[in-house]
């Protein structure tokens, strides 16, 4: 099997179980490999990046375009070119984001929850508020209160601050007051955070990506190119489900939990093909300034405790 193949195939079974498309994996190359080196990129590298996942130019211009309007990208035309830049709210949403798909390790928990009640925010703010806490790992208990049993403090914090709705949130801790809640709580996680469609996800993506380590091990060096496309789908995948999930504590998780071994999948995956995707993106990816700068050192910081 060629480098080539092994993309063709992986891409063949992410089409089959869903669809790529163009607005998420443009958020997903941003995110992954845009970001870290400035924020910004020419349009016509951005088609070229990614024409061989199947998102073809006219898919690219209406992203960005989406994008724009959505107050993630701004857009700066020098010439005949447009170049796409990080928003400021952009960036922050990105920041908030990586703190969880590039954390390294599950961190122990003490057994609280952070309650997040939102009963005094305006409907269309509301859903807004929703959708920012699923990403961070909420689950929803009921019409207006949010739980998470770790809750990252800052992300939280700057959500509310960016919103406007610092004073419109009540946010709690809370702990069971008993032992025997423990049996109650395994199945609210269950239930709440959709563990079970969650673990069938996780269990697809491991299958997919267990081929491909598979593959590239019986390869010499891997091409820059295709260490880009791969570490993109592999991210692009892997996100799509861990934004969902909540980095419930192992206590609350189903025995051989499947999130797990993903994330120690990803790890090793994203290591295999970090240098020759950084090689690809700093040597044919162009920003105003020329070929894409190195990447800033919170780059070089992703997953690296289960790195060492």
């Amino acid at each position: 099997m060629s480098q080539r193949d092994i993309v063709n195939r992986l891409l063949h079974e992410i089409n089959r179980e869903r669809s790529l498309r163009g607005t998420s994996l443009v958020i997903t190359v941003f995110g992954d490999s845009i970001a870290p080196h400035g924020g910004s990129i020419w349009l016509g590298s951005l088609i070229k990046a990614i024409k061989p996942l199947g998102i073809n130019e006219r898919l690219v211009r209406t992203s960005v375009y989406r994008l724009v309007q959505e107050g993630w990208l701004d857009v700066t035309r020098i010439g005949r070119r447009s170049y796409y830049n990080l928003t400021e709210a952009g960036r922050s949403q990105f920041d908030k984001a990586d703190r969880r798909i590039y954390s390294a390790e599950r961190p122990d928990w003490n057994g609280e929850w952070t309650l997040a009640y939102c009963g005094s925010v305006p409907g269309k703010k509301k859903d807004e508020l929703r959708k920012s806490l699923e990403w961070q790992g909420f689950g929803q208990l009921a019409p207006d209160l949010f739980a998470h049993p770790r809750s990252n403090d800052q992300s939280l914090d700057e959500t509310l601050q960016e919103m406007g709705l610092f004073d419109d949130v009540i946010v709690m801790t809370a702990e069971p007051r008993h032992v025997s809640s423990h049996k109650a709580l395994k199945q609210l996680a269950r239930t709440r955070w959709g563990l079970d469609e969650l673990g069938r996800e996780y269990q697809q993506f491991l299958s997919m990506f267990r081929t491909v380590q598979q593959a590239l091990g019986k390869l010499g060096e891997i091409e820059p190119q295709i260490c880009f496309l791969l570490r993109t789908l592999l991210i692009h995948e892997y996100r799509r489900i861990l934004l969902r999930d909540t980095d419930l504590p192992e206590e609350l998780l189903p025995s051989g939990w499947p999130g797990i071994s993903a994330q120690h999948l990803t790890v090793n995956l994203y290591g295999i093909l970090g240098p020759g995707a950084e090689q690809y993106l700093q040597s044919t990816m162009e920003a105003a300034d020329g070929f894409l700068p190195r990447a800033r050192p919170a780059y070089y910081r992703r997953f690296k405790p289960l790195v060492e």
